[in-house]
């Protein structure tokens, strides 16, 4: 098994949990170490008996290896925010090259896909342009349901037409590609539309990451702002425990030609929603700390104000649905920064 992407957050994990699975299986786990903090997992895989090879996607000759069985393609550029710079060429070789090198590779040794795409990928002014009920802490979406969205959340026939930023656009066109190789080569893939992956070992930002981000800030006394929408913290999104996505994995891989060409919604659902206004009282019990949030009402291009994950089709067609609850994944990650408090230092604080 080969985990392109495999020293970020999501991969490592990923590796860790299949290899302490599987303890047989040979594991391999491919990264450039471009984002700070993936280095400390160099040592964890080594106690683990977790392979990694530093290499970068972007270069075909880098990732040409031989006897894979399945490739699990977690590379991304994640950021919403990049290219807006005006710098793309990073992102669009990453998430989109980097995919077509993957697919080759899969081509080659007549592997298996499992790709982790985005919920960036539905446009931003369909979802602008919902009928949201504004609550004291959160938006909803109104009654007045439609195609694609629900009480549940917005659902895999939620439109694609629109501008989605360029992040959600290279994982689109990714998806399409994957398509392509699907019918072309006959290879068994399956696109999983990952909403926000969160829990221990994730080395959140402002721009990505923000369970972790929100709950880092109140550990050390940072900053933190409610930007876009009045600047009141109404935005609403669902977050899924990393553990969460690996048990889906699992359940996927038992029969892949079963999910072969099928596209999920993969989130925490209704049920593990919050918004930034709940997630900081959620940060402020957890930590016993309370911080002084910056009101920014101007919006922020390429936010939205509402998305969470309906993933009733992969709950029908699996039985899978989470288990960790949004309150136990922000206090185990509580735990995992005071434990790793040495070592996360130049990271967090």
């Amino acid at each position: 098994i080969l985990i392109v992407g495999g020293a970020g957050f999501v991969g490592s994990n990923l590796a860790l949990e299949f290899k302490k699975l599987f303890p047989g299986l040979d594991v391999y786990a491919m990264d450039n170490l471009k984002r700070r903090g993936s280095e400390l997992n160099i040592r964890r895989f080594k106690a683990a008996g977790v392979n990694f090879i530093h290499a970068d996607i972007r270069i075909f000759s880098d990732v040409l290896i031989d006897d894979v069985d399945l490739i699990i393609d977690c590379s991304a550029e994640p950021s919403v925010l990049a290219g807006s710079d005006g710098k793309a060429d990073y992102l669009v070789q990453t998430n989109l090259l980097g995919t077509y090198h993957c697919l080759e590779l899969a081509r080659i040794n007549k592997a298996d896909f499992i790709f982790l795409s985005t919920s960036r990928v539905y446009p931003i002014e369909p979802i602008d342009n919902l009928n949201y009920q504004e609550n004291d802490q959160r938006y909803s979406i109104a009654n007045d349901f439609g195609q694609g969205f629900s009480e549940k959340g917005i659902s895999e026939k939620f439109t694609l037409i629109g501008a989605r930023s360029l992040y959600g656009a290279t994982k689109l066109a990714s998806e399409h590609l994957i398509t392509e190789y699907i019918d072309s080569y006959g290879i068994n893939a399956i696109i999983n539309r990952c909403s926000l992956i969160t829990g221990p070992w994730q080395m959140g930002k402002v721009d990505q990451g923000v369970v972790v981000h929100w709950l880092v800030q109140h550990l050390f006394n940072g900053d933190l702002s409610y930007i876009g929408y009045g600047g009141k913290g109404k935005q609403v999104r669902d977050a899924l425990h990393i553990k969460d996505l690996f048990n889906l994995l699992t359940i996927q891989l038992e029969d892949i030609k079963a999910h072969n060409n099928e596209v999920y919604n993969v989130g925490g659902g209704i049920d593990n929603s919050f918004s930034l206004n709940e997630l900081t009282h959620i940060c402020e019990e957890i930590t016993s700390k309370k911080i002084v949030i910056q009101e920014i009402a101007e919006n922020r291009k390429g936010d939205i104000p509402y998305f969470v994950s309906d993933a009733s089709k992969i709950y029908k067609k699996t039985g899978w649905k989470p288990n960790f609850s949004l309150y136990d994944t922000v206090s185990e990650s509580a735990d995992w920064i005071v434990k790793q408090k040495d070592i996360l230092k130049g990271i967090f604080y």
